[in-house]
């Protein structure tokens, strides 16, 4: 159904600028439409490629979205904190303290609705 949408959409944005209607856009669109319900097995290779490319392309665009993610955003933000001397996770090691553990007021969710949370 993707396609079909595509396709239309392809169409009626060259026949929007070119101001000529190409009939193998919307052509295209119809019969991909016919053969997705009457004969939805016959897209199955289709689907098969449609899905390992999607697959090649998660291999090289996730690390790299997510390797600018971090060196863009979170390691400047860790950066600029530890410049500014903030502990946000209260991790730095206090040699004076007697345990850090931390107390809760009030000591948190009553123990009987436990069980049954959802």
């Amino acid at each position: 159904m993707l396609f079909v949408a595509v396709f239309a959409l392809v169409g009626s944005y060259v026949w929007w600028r070119g101001g000529s209607l190409h009939p193998w856009w919307f052509g295209l669109s119809a019969s991909t439409l016919l053969v997705t319900l009457v004969a939805p097995g016959l897209l199955a290779p289709l689907n098969r490629a449609w899905m390992r490319l999607a697959s090649i392309l998660n291999t090289i665009v996730s690390p790299i979205v997510l390797g600018i993610m971090f060196f863009g955003v979170f390691a400047p933000i860790g950066i600029v904190m530890r410049l500014a001397g903030r502990d946000a996770m209260r991790r730095r090691l206090d040699l004076r303290a007697r345990t850090y553990w931390q107390e809760r007021d009030p000591p948190g969710p009553d123990p009987s609705g436990l069980p049954n949370q959802f």
